[in-house]
């Protein structure tokens, strides 16, 4: 079997890559682990903390136990199924900052500044403002992935909005558009109240050509002959075999996973591989290097009125959900249910947003447990630009092996100074006016818990990963010894090698990662077929003018 481009992972990058090669006429072959994205419990919006917790949509993933969080093992969920994580993450759309993208910039990713990578998010949205104003110049209407708001019906979710402005921040139409800083609408990847996932955006639509097709398999390993990709190894049905490429083999497996098949393959650190008894082909020291991810933490309210969702949170509830979306496609089944969001700075002297919110009218974990008792809300608060980097290693030569994944969360003095800024300005909002009529006790951290030690012991024992993993083969100047892709994507050291996802960042963004993992495969493939980049456009981010004095 074989194609002119074989792309390892119809992940969120892997899925808009097959769907913009095969449109060329190339013919494409997508090899994918996970099965089907049929049924409910993906499809679904408000069913989102089942997916990512059933064995067969993810990969199952956990960090080693993490030093400064207790000995803590963190869920690392990735997809395994048609659209990976995009087909089981919490569908929330952020671009991230446009000083993000600058940073990448300088960093030695040159041609992917905010500018350069604009006109592709723009290609590839679709967005249904639903009359809230924001900013058409700065967003894309006729793409493949449909961006949307919630309804905002909750009075709890329009009370954080009104809190954030009492509390004296901005407030934001549209903050994937030109100000991302303060408080307002959050987006979602949810079309006619359905997950809008990569694999319904992109592969589907890929998939009805004849020139796309999609391979159920294993991949275990590429095959490099002379320095060259040639193909792919794949284990289907207890057998091995390899699938050829023409012209390339792209790999879009996560940021978990990439580097994991780079290191199989002999790219990677030497001595590493040599540990493991994998002949080394290419010295990279940079593969599996650079692991970044947003923690984040639930600062949560007890309400004093019956408006949250715990009404719903009991067998009969769930089930008149369930069937109204089933029978309707509306209701709350029909929403992540996050429609509030924040993007704040921690302190005067920071120049963008570094603190990401996420509002959610009920007070329950992510993952769907542990529901208080009672109604409540909950604000979920992390900073997004942690120093700390972790690392994805070998455990063994065999593909089926978990790699060994170390975040190093909460290395620095710097994460802890943040998280306990996150905890009181969180506090300060939800005292404001606006959740006068709502609010009760303080469910999580407690009111008891005020000085910097008690608040650093609720860091460590309650931090959650928002299931952001990025950077482990980051892209730079070929000549810098740590990069592993160059700004065209392609594996320094290898010909006819890409790599295309959140790999590749050189730093994490500010917020959630589908969009900037989609972004990546959509300007990847025009490096990839060779027609030079969308033309830059030079639109002008909105940055608070007394940043340098002011935090808010």
């Amino acid at each position: 079997m074989e194609a002119d481009f074989v792309i390892v992972g119809a992940g969120s990058a892997g899925c808009a890559m097959a769907c913009r090669l095969s449109e060329s006429g190339a013919s494409v072959l997508v090899v994918e682990h996970g099965g089907s994205d049929a049924g409910p419990f993906i499809q679904m919006p408000g069913a989102l903390s089942f997916p990512m917790n059933m064995p067969r949509y993810d990969w199952g993933y956990s960090s080693e136990p993490e030093p400064n969080l207790g000995g803590r093992r963190m869920a690392t969920p990735r997809g395994k199924v048609i659209g990976g994580s995009s087909s089981i993450n919490g569908m929330v759309y952020v671009r991230g900052h446009a000083r993000d993208f600058d940073t990448w910039a300088e960093m030695g990713a040159r041609g992917w500044g905010f500018a350069d990578v604009l006109p592709y998010f723009k290609r590839m949205e679709q967005w249904h403002h639903g009359g809230h104003g924001g900013d058409p110049g700065w967003r894309g209407s006729d793409g493949p992935l449909h961006v949307s708001r919630g309804r905002r019906d909750n009075p709890l979710v329009r009370a954080f909005v009104e809190a954030g402005v009492q509390a004296g921040y901005p407030a934001t139409d549209d903050y994937n558009g030109r100000q991302q800083e303060g408080f307002g609408p959050m987006e979602a990847t949810i079309f006619n109240g359905r997950r809008w996932s990569a694999a319904n955006a992109y592969l589907k639509p890929a998939l009805k050509r004849p020139n796309c097709h999609l391979l159920r398999a294993l991949a275990c390993r590429v095959v490099i002959e002379e320095g060259r990709a040639v193909g792919v190894e794949i284990e289907r049905g207890g057998q091995r075999r390899i699938v050829r490429a023409r012209r390339e083999v792209i790999l879009a497996a996560s940021s978990i996973n990439s580097p994991k098949l780079l290191m199989l393959s002999g790219i990677g650190p030497a001595a590493h591989l040599a540990e493991h008894g994998i002949t080394p082909l290419v010295d990279r020291p940079g593969v599996g290097e650079n692991l970044q991810d947003h923690l984040e933490l639930y600062v949560q309210m007890a309400a004093t009125q019956p408006i949250s969702l715990f009404r719903y949170w009991n067998l009969l509830g769930k089930a008149y959900v369930g069937a109204r979306w089933l029978f309707t496609g509306t209701g709350p089944g029909a929403s992540n249910q996050f429609e509030s969001a924040a993007f704040i700075r921690s302190r005067a002297g920071i120049e963008y947003p570094d603190i990401q919110y996420h509002f959610l009218p009920i007070a329950v974990r992510y993952d769907g447990r542990a529901a208080a008792e009672g109604h409540g809300f909950q604000a979920h608060v992390g900073p997004m630009r942690s120093a700390s980097r972790g690392t994805v290693t070998l455990r063994s030569d065999d593909p089926r092996a978990a790699p060994v994944i170390r975040f190093n969360y909460m290395s620095q003095e710097q994460d802890w100074e943040e998280f306990r800024t996150c905890i009181r300005l969180t506090r300060e909002i939800f005292a404001q006016p606006a959740f006068a009529p709502f609010a009760g006790h303080e469910i999580q951290p407690g009111k008891a818990v005020q000085s910097d030690e008690d608040l650093n012991a609720v860091i460590r024992d309650h931090v959650e990963s928002a299931y952001h993993p990025c950077g482990t083969a980051r892209m730079g100047a070929a000549d810098d010894p740590w990069a592993v892709v160059d700004p065209e994507c392609r594996v320094i050291g290898v010909d006819r090698l890409r790599l295309a996802d959140s790999s590749v960042f050189p730093q994490i963004t500010n917020g959630n990662l589908n969009a900037p993992s989609i972004m990546v495969g959509e300007k990847a493939a025009d490096h990839i077929l060779g027609r030079g980049p969308l033309p830059a456009e030079n639109a002008e981010a909105w940055i608070n003018p007394t940043w340098r004095t002011s935090q808010r």
